[in-house]
């Protein structure tokens, strides 16, 4: 775990300070991939689409085993494939273009970036909170988890999984993309619900907690359906408990600025929260 932990440490300085790397991140091999399997349908197409990348990653990580420097093989090897599964982009960088939009127009284009569906992203409080959070679940923590979980073979698991279920744009069968949209979510169930903890933590205990017994309570979802539909509220709920907080003042909570800076604030702290507690883990180990 110590190794795991520092090769996120490595490979979230690198995207934060090589915001460049972005445009490296191609994924036309995995579209290759899952095009040359058209002939196929349904779960057992999205389960070869995603396990031979998944294993080959896992079978080249076990292989490092017999060099002779195989930590630090293994940790170059972690982090090439942490920085290629983050993003496409920072969460924050995204939201920065939306806060720094000199004009309606710029503000629009930065909007779409930030979308985590088809749907168009409109100037709208709740809807660019919801946007931003399952932007961070998607694009970090989701991967996080993952590759802490079940090192690399599971951080790119879990990022072309996302790209199979989400990206509308893939030649799939409508048996398929259901196959790979609840694979998607399930893997999304996880990470989402640590980041309601973490949330917790950082933000309004009550209004965070609240809100998620209140969506479970009202949502009509089944328990045993496992989806992230509830960040949305919680999101919403935790930003705007803080935005009416404010600094010794009330703020309005459908001011789409004040809750986006709020928004990015919280996903920050929340991966301050996720780096303890790993570290925590990391350290009663080596006690014990």
């Amino acid at each position: 775990m110590a190794l795991r932990l520092l090769a996120v440490l490595i490979a979230l300085v690198i995207v934060w300070s090589v915001p460049q790397l972005a445009r490296w991140r191609d994924d036309r091999w995995f579209r290759g991939w899952v095009n040359r399997l058209g002939d196929t349908s349904g779960p057992g197409r999205v389960a070869v689409i995603l396990l031979v990348p998944v294993v080959a990653a896992a079978i080249f990580a076990g292989l490092l085993a017999s060099l002779p420097f195989f930590d630090l093989a293994w940790l170059v090897f972690s982090i090439a494939v942490l920085v290629y599964a983050l993003g496409p982009r920072e969460i924050e960088t995204d939201i920065d273009a939306i806060l720094r939009a000199p004009d309606t127009l710029r503000r629009d284009e930065a909007m779409a970036g930030l979308r985590h569906d088809e749907e168009a992203l409109t100037w709208f409080a709740p809807a660019l909170v919801e946007a931003a959070f399952y932007g961070a679940l998607r694009r970090r923590f989701g991967v996080l988890l993952w590759f802490l979980l079940l090192g690399p073979a599971g951080g790119l698991g879990y990022r072309l999984a996302q790209i199979l279920s989400r990206d509308a744009s893939l030649a799939l069968d409508s048996a398929s993309r259901t196959a790979a949209q609840r694979v998607g979510d399930a893997l999304d169930w996880i990470p989402a619900h640590l980041m309601v903890f973490a949330m917790a933590l950082v933000s309004d205990f009550d209004a965070v907690i609240g809100a998620w017994k209140q969506w479970h309570h009202t949502s009509g979802s089944p328990r045993s359906r496992l989806d992230p539909d509830f960040l949305g509220a919680v999101a919403r709920a935790g930003v705007d408990a803080d935005v009416e907080a404010g600094d010794g003042y009330v703020q309005d909570v459908s001011d789409p600025v004040a809750e986006l800076e709020d928004a990015r604030r919280v996903i920050r702290r929340v991966l301050i929260v996720w780096l303890a507690v790993v570290a925590v883990i990391v350290l009663a180990a080596w006690v014990a």
